[in-house]
């Protein structure tokens, strides 16, 4: 099992803007949707961006016609660098699944957030 480091207290991070700090020698993006929290190694699998500076975002739904249907409102990160699109909750890159950047175990104790790498 790995290290257990605080991160920030819960009202100190708010959806759309993540916090980006080490983690051990990592940097890792810590991301709120709604009342849940994620993890993402801040390094994009295409190319090694700093995938966590970009935007946290939704996306497109998959539709059968010409309309574009914006969907899953902050539960995507799109890489700065190349735009591939990544969900913050598996880190799986939306065009292909077996992309994926490197996601960690996120707890919230008393208020306080911890992510263990």
């Amino acid at each position: 099992m790995g290290e257990k480091t605080f991160i920030c207290r819960v009202d100190e991070i708010e959806a759309g803007t993540p916090v980006i700090t080490k983690v051990r020698s990592l940097s890792v993006g810590v991301f709120r949707i709604g009342e849940t929290f994620h993890a993402l190694l801040n390094i994009c699998p295409h190319r090694g961006a700093p995938l966590c500076e970009g935007p946290q975002c939704g996306t497109t739904a998959p539709v059968e016609d010409a309309r574009f249907i914006y969907h899953r409102e902050n539960e995507i990160v799109r890489c700065a660098w190349h735009g591939w699109e990544f969900d913050i909750k598996t880190g799986s890159a939306l065009v292909d699944p077996t992309v994926r950047a490197r996601t960690f175990p996120v707890t919230v104790e008393d208020g306080n957030i911890y992510v263990t790498a």
